[in-house]
């Protein structure tokens, strides 16, 4: 920034300038206390982690802080166990008896049910982990939040993903825009809302290579393996599953970078400069380093994910703190229980 209270904003706005030796032993001491005991430290331990990785992350000038309490995750936990893994399990458990009866097609009528259920908890946790983290995240003393619940979101996020995924899939990603734009345009932080505005301008191509090469190679790889020996079967559908791989990373890389450089805040743009083979290298090291530690590797993911977003992460545009005030936007008081308990991330 050029002056104390209004400047531009670089694109380097963002950083991070937090250590994997610093964060070892609160990711160890987070992992082996939530084994202890059976994962109800797993709050508090997430608590710790963000307290962590949101005090080493700098906008512009400040550092963020992050605010929310191991307590009110629990709570937030218990309450989306209660609300929403129990009935769920209990609608299993009554489909199942049902089909052991001989009545199969009302035991179908409940499973199919049970899914549009889970789906529709699906979009809402995702929207109420948002808000949760906005609330509660903090800079210059300022947060963020929304006075939307999230139940509309939940609707939204069902039909649309449907739509996505009945036409051959070939519409998921106007669906996976389309539920971005919302869940953002519904947020804030201090006075301003976020306006997102994302298309799929170079997303459907990507999105078709993904879907559709994948299955090409498998045809082919198949032919040639029937013409060649049954033994040689198994090679095309690793080839398969490696186009997946690839095709997902080249999807998710492209948007990435579309929906987070329509993203804005007031005066201020933000941009995401990671690419295909940035995201691969990431994901690639996700797997060996849990692999070769079996899976004691895994207390450093969020971290990972957390700095790679932060270092690829950047900003333009105006920013004036004498008129950034706080928000008006209600602070819930419910934590992120609903993603927690579906193992879902906001972002």
């Amino acid at each position: 920034m050029t002056d104390a209270t209004e400047g531009a904003v670089a694109e380097d706005a963002f950083a991070f300038t937090g250590t994997w030796r610093e964060y070892l032993p609160i990711a160890a001491s987070n992992f082996f206390l939530t084994i202890l005991t059976l994962g109800i430290f797993r709050s508090w331990a997430k608590a710790r982690e963000r307290r962590y990785l949101w005090s080493h992350t700098i906008f512009i000038d400040d550092r963020l802080e992050w605010t929310g309490t191991g307590k009110e995750m629990f709570i937030g936990l218990l309450f989306a166990m209660l609300v929403a893994a129990l009935p769920l399990f209990l609608l299993n458990l009554l489909a199942q008896s049902l089909a052991l009866h001989g009545q199969p097609l009302l035991a179908g009528l409940i499973t199919f049910g049970i899914y549009l259920f889970a789906m529709l908890l699906f979009g809402f946790a995702r929207f109420r982990a948002l808000r949760y983290r906005l609330s509660r995240t903090w800079w210059h003393g300022i947060r963020g939040g929304s006075d939307v619940k999230g139940g509309h979101y939940a609707w939204s996020s069902l039909w649309k993903t449907a739509v996505g995924f009945f036409a051959a899939s070939f519409l998921m990603p106007w669906a996976l825009t389309s539920l971005w734009n919302e869940r953002w345009n519904a947020m804030s932080f201090g006075p301003h809302r976020f306006d997102a505005a994302a298309n799929t301008d170079g997303l459907m191509a990507r999105w078709a290579l993904f879907v559709i090469a994948p299955a090409v190679i498998a045809f082919a790889g198949i032919a040639m393996a029937i013409s060649s020996g049954p033994a040689l079967l198994f090679i095309p559908f690793l080839l398969a599953y490696a186009g997946y791989f690839v095709g997902g990373l080249v999807f998710y890389a492209a948007y990435f970078r579309k929906v987070i450089g329509t993203l804005q805040l007031g005066e201020i743009g933000f941009v995401f400069e990671a690419s295909d083979w940035d995201l691969a290298k990431l994901i690639l090291g996700d797997i060996a380093l849990v692999i070769c530690t079996i899976g004691l590797g895994s207390m450093f993911l969020s971290y990972r994910h957390w700095s790679f977003l932060i270092r690829h992460l950047g900003a333009t545009g105006l920013v004036d703190l004498e008129n950034f005030t706080q928000s008006t936007a209600r602070v819930p008081r419910e934590a992120e229980g609903f993603a927690d308990a579906l193992d879902i991330g906001a972002f």
